[in-house]
């Protein structure tokens, strides 16, 4: 199988996917312009302006909060207590960063630096990756357990306590 018919099938995989989407399908009939070639041309060009720092700042900033924020909505609304500790974890590993990030003015310091945050925080946000969780376990966890679990307090335990008093409400 040649590089173009594996590129032509994944055009079409993502097309087939993209047809679940009644606003990208009005587009198309309106426009005469395929879906597909729109979201990959847009992505293209989202992509392209990051790299070049052309508004990257926003941009990386809106994907950090756009894709978790949908995820985060369909959590809060879904009955699964998982996926609302993913979510949660993913804002405080988000705000830790950005935090961090303001006091070490990073920008100036890296080369690429929006690239790097963009892949970071897609990396983060994901659900099939589970990048939060793991920068959570291996930096934050071990920094602000101990603040955290004293007198015998756990973070399961304030949970516990916490859908309890919702449940009461």
């Amino acid at each position: 199988m040649s590089f173009q018919d594996k590129a032509q099938h994944q055009v079409s995989q993502l097309d087939k996917e993209l047809s679940k989407y009644q606003v990208l399908n009005d587009f198309e009939r309106q426009t005469s312009v395929p879906k597909v070639y729109a979201v990959l041309g847009l992505t293209g060009l989202y992509f392209f302006l990051v790299f070049f720092n052309i508004g990257g700042e926003f941009l990386v900033n809106f994907a950090g909060f756009i894709i978790p924020g949908y995820y985060s909505l369909d959590a809060l609304f879904s009955s699964s207590k998982i996926d609302d500790t993913q979510w949660l974890t993913y804002w405080v590993v988000y705000a830790f960063l950005n935090v961090l990030e303001s006091l070490v003015n990073a920008v100036y310091w890296f080369p690429f630096y929006y690239v790097f945050k963009f892949v970071l925080i897609l990396w983060m946000a994901l659900p099939m990756t589970n990048g939060a969780q793991i920068v959570f376990r291996s930096v934050l966890q071990p920094v602000f357990s101990r603040f955290f679990s004293r007198s015998g307090t756990t973070a399961a335990d304030l949970r516990a306590k916490a859908d309890a008093a919702t449940k009461n409400q």
